[in-house]
């Protein structure tokens, strides 16, 4: 049986709970019951191992958050992790303060001076764009770091500091077990065809837009 057939099986078979057609438990748990063994196969079926390309996209709020989370797993497992910070860089982030207990198993480096409106200045926004990207090149290149966060690296493709053909080049020189998580805005679509996994913020709503609420700590930063 093919991965797609097994795929739309579960599909058809669903998740289970309120969302079951059944209303006795008897033919629940045989539902339930067929739903795990489909996707023990699934599971048994998928064993390729690779390094990632993630992109974390979208007007929405938390892209940078998500790859963290993925930070926090990887050093979790013992790994080296490694993160580059494009924009970013008139403050020090909560997380970067939390995660220093990791020590040398973190490699953080922020070297953005902040945002276009506070910075005012193109040419130098764009050589420090520049400086960051080769720190970055290096570290996709190192086999020890497990993961490479390059964060609001989109956004710098986007302002025109950063050439996709410069990142996709990058992208090629990781190890084979290499993981590296993209994040800001306006992803190119050159980067999302190249990826492993795109995922999209939706803005549904913001207290900053909406209500005036400034950026707190422990949200924003």
């Amino acid at each position: 049986m093919s991965d797609t057939s097994l795929d739309q099986i579960a599909q058809e078979l669903g998740p289970g709970g309120a969302l079951a057609p059944e209303r006795d438990e008897e033919a629940y748990r045989r539902r339930m019951a067929r739903r795990k063994e489909v996707q023990q196969q699934r599971v048994g079926e998928r064993s390729l191992e690779k390094g990632l390309v993630l992109v974390f996209t979208g007007n929405g709020k938390g892209k940078t958050t998500a790859a963290l989370g993925l930070v926090l797993r990887t050093l979790g497992h013992g790994g080296q992790v490694a993160v580059v910070q494009f924009i970013k860089g008139g403050w020090q982030p909560g997380e970067a303060r939390a995660l220093e207990v990791f020590g040398e198993a973190l490699h953080w480096h922020a070297l953005g001076e902040g945002f276009t409106w506070e910075t005012q200045d193109r040419e130098r926004d764009r050589a420090l764009v520049q400086l960051a990207w080769e720190r970055s090149r290096a570290y996709l290149a190192d086999g020890s770091r497990q993961l490479v966060v390059l964060d609001e690296v989109n956004v710098a493709l986007k302002l025109g500091y950063l050439e996709l053909e410069q990142v996709l080049e990058g992208l090629a020189l990781r190890p084979p077990l290499t993981h590296v998580a993209l994040t800001g805005r306006g992803a190119p679509a050159g980067l999302l065809e190249r990826a492993d996994l795109v995922t999209e913020m939706t803005l549904v709503r913001h207290p900053f837009r909406e209500q005036g609420v400034k950026a707190q700590a422990g949200i924003e930063y």
